[in-house]
């Protein structure tokens, strides 16, 4: 039996094939779309994922009518694992987010590798599948980046910090860099939960929380094989409880992005 074609492996044939019915080679294409003949080859190859500005780029150069972002949009939605849509959906509607993450860094605040990383560690997962995840995790941080992005607080504890070792250094140190960069942005606040803090409510497990424009909130909680979303009234002021246990543990804004920075230094 023939392994399905993935939207991937279509975004790819569809590039490949417009790029030669225009008569045009990757080096030529790529001074067309601005992009060097390396990065068209890598592309076409499978070896670096397109996002959406590659795409729109490729759409206006090869008169493909906005197939390509289309076509990107529905491999978005093939790399989100099907229990986790309910709560992206919330998320992208949410005015207000947020999160608790007591062993790793909050997903919308993820780099690439570090991503890449994480996922690489469910054996059961292919490369290309793994590639999919990065591209969609990628895709879910665009609320960030919205003109009216959602103000999202994240608490992480210091533990997730300091997953300092060999083969991993580089990516976690770039992964700090990153994470302090967000955190100077204006809509958004990471504060860290110190070692010292010892017991706390976070060691429940790690959730998150969006807050529509009408005001209602709901929330989500991951675990080893999946997550829940949580809209039930109760259950949701439980997490709001936590929440401002945690929040109020955590250190201030300038203080963790100083530690962060401390920790992130012998590395650099």
């Amino acid at each position: 039996m023939t392994s399905p074609v993935s939207t991937a492996d279509l975004i790819r044939d569809q590039l490949r094939r417009s790029r030669l019915a225009a008569g045009l080679s990757q080096e030529e294409y790529g001074k067309r779309a601005h992009y060097s003949a390396s990065m068209v080859s890598a592309v076409e190859l499978g070896q670096v994922v397109p996002n959406h500005a590659y795409l729109s780029r490729a759409d206006e150069v090869l008169g493909t009518g906005g197939l390509l972002v289309s076509l990107r949009e529905l491999g978005r939605r093939e790399g989100e694992p099907v229990w986790f849509r309910p709560w992206l959906e919330a998320e992208r509607a949410a005015t207000q987010l947020r999160c608790f993450e007591a062993t790793m860094i909050p997903g919308l605040l993820q780099t690439a590798d570090y991503a890449r990383a994480v996922f690489r560690l469910d054996l059961g997962l292919t490369a290309e599948r793994v590639e999919e995840l990065v591209a969609a995790r990628l895709e879910r941080q665009v609320i960030l980046d919205r003109e009216h992005p959602p103000q999202l607080t994240a608490v992480i504890d210091e533990s997730a910090l300091h997953r300092f070792a060999e083969g991993c250094a580089g990516v976690m140190a770039g992964q700090l860099r990153h994470l302090v960069a967000c955190a100077r942005r204006p809509h958004i606040s990471v504060h860290v939960l110190p070692r010292g803090v010892g017991l706390h409510a976070g060691l429940f497990g790690p959730f998150i929380l969006g807050r529509s424009a009408d005001g209602s909130w709901v929330g989500f909680l991951d675990n080893q094989t999946g997550g829940t979303a949580v809209d039930d009234i109760n259950e949701v002021a439980t997490l709001l409880g936590r929440w401002e246990s945690l929040r109020s543990d955590a250190l201030p804004r300038q203080q963790s992005i100083g530690l962060i920075e401390e920790i992130v230094k012998p590395w650099i």
